[in-house]
């Protein structure tokens, strides 16, 4: 990890805003009550309302006053044959993956299938998010290509490697806002691609003066034709899984899918795939995935932390579970809901790698973790005809000096 990648502090101290690094901006400013709920607030002016959805709404094509804007996608075109402009026209139709070895090892006669959104071209699930929520703002004006604007995301890091990596493309400045628990792959990824990085302390609070949501909105406030995208609020977010996801899902699966698997962070991921789900297949089962010591699952009870728990409420797994409700996340919409640990997590990507080559990384192994709860709860695991589909949703990339190290899952007692 770089010397200046330290808490609160920017991975890349070049001069900015009159010669200012974007830390010494923010410590010259010393905001010291920002509008710390501004992208929280189900009643903030400025940002999208909770999405209204339900499966009695109207349909797009009939409801003039229907809100979303819905992308058309032809998936009978083979893209691989295609030459495209860029990189982004590879984001989505990843590869739904039969996961049969890892299924006999566990003894399931289920069928098990992995979604592997790792294979997206910036590695995680959340290129499609950022590929639609910069498409929504340019179609709406408030972002244009290649005209001095500045993305800035707070993240736990693969959203930010999305968004710099279309920014890179379409020639946006990009700061990236996150957690000092991040991996420094993730950092390192992003410099690469040109990101800018600021650090926060992994123990501040959503609201709190230092956390990366209230560091981001500082940033925007100081910052000439800067936009934070916001995907705990954007549309975009649920609606990018909507649309593409949760299709490619039941295409593949020729609309029989008894449940789909897939842990929640901001929860546009498993909101969208339950919303198009459900009005295919209203019998199939949606699972939520949440870490111990995060606190989105019900029922509520569910998110106390036992008292063996030695971690408390700290968790290693990256990119799920937060200590705020996003508004993006429907929890109605998830029939049950599972809690994972981190041995197990991690224990279970390990386990994916070496018995099916899919190099997954920490999230994924909760969702498989996760999964085998749920198959065991629902009655499906000696049921040959129940078919389980899991949302892989990044890479071991990300994680080369974490799970993937002996030392580092022996020193954590994982192993």
């Amino acid at each position: 990890m770089a010397k200046t990648e330290t808490t609160t502090s920017s991975c890349q101290e070049k001069p900015h805003l009159n010669g200012e690094s974007i830390n010494q901006h923010l410590d010259s400013k010393k905001i010291i009550n920002p509008n710390e709920d501004a992208m929280t607030d189900p009643e903030a002016v400025g940002w999208p309302s909770r999405c209204k959805w339900s499966l009695e709404s109207s349909s797009p094509s009939t409801d003039e006053h229907y809100p979303h804007h819905h992308v058309k996608t032809n998936y009978a075109m083979n893209r691989a044959v295609l030459i495209q402009d860029t990189i982004l026209d590879y984001i989505g139709q990843t590869p739904l993956i039969r996961l049969n070895n890892f299924a006999k090892a566990n003894g399931l006669k289920c069928q098990l299938f992995g979604k592997c959104e790792f294979l997206n071209p910036g590695g995680s699930v959340k290129d499609r998010i950022a590929l639609r929520m910069v498409d929504d703002a340019e179609r709406e004006g408030r972002l244009v290509p290649h005209a001095g604007y500045t993305i800035i995301e707070p993240t736990s890091g693969n959203t930010g490697i999305g968004l710099a990596m279309v920014a890179a493309v379409r020639g946006y400045r990009c700061i990236i806002v996150m957690p000092q628990k991040m991996s420094s792959e993730k950092a390192n990824v992003l410099k690469a691609l040109g990101a800018e990085i600021v650090r926060t302390p992994t123990e501040a609070k959503y609201n709190d003066p230092d956390s990366h949501i209230t560091k981001s909105i500082e940033l925007s406030k100081e910052i000439p034709n800067s936009i934070i995208l916001n995907q705990y609020r954007a549309s975009g977010n649920p609606l990018a899984h909507y649309d593409t996801t949760a299709e490619e899902i039941l295409i593949a699966c020729n609309n029989q899918v008894d449940a789909v698997v897939a842990g929640a962070g901001t929860g546009g991921t498993i909101s969208g795939l339950a919303r198009k789900i459900k009005e295919r297949v209203p019998t199939c089962k949606i699972v939520g995935i949440d870490p111990v010591g995060s606190i989105l699952a019900l029922p509520e009870r569910l998110n106390e932390i036992p008292k063996d728990h030695s971690a408390g409420g700290f968790y290693e797994v990256e990119g799920i579970g937060y200590d705020f409700i996003p508004t993006v996340l429907d929890r109605e919409l998830i029939d049950k809901w599972c809690k994972t640990v981190d041995s197990d997590s991690l224990k279970s990507s390990r386990e994916l790698i070496r018995l099916e080559g899919l190099l997954v990384g920490g999230s994924s192994g909760a969702a498989i973790s996760g999964a085998m709860q749920a198959i065991e709860e629902l009655g499906f695991k000696d049921d040959h005809t129940k078919r389980v589909v899991v949302l892989l949703p990044d890479g071991v990339r990300n994680y080369m000096t974490k799970f993937l190290n002996d030392d580092w899952m022996k020193d954590r007692e994982f192993m």
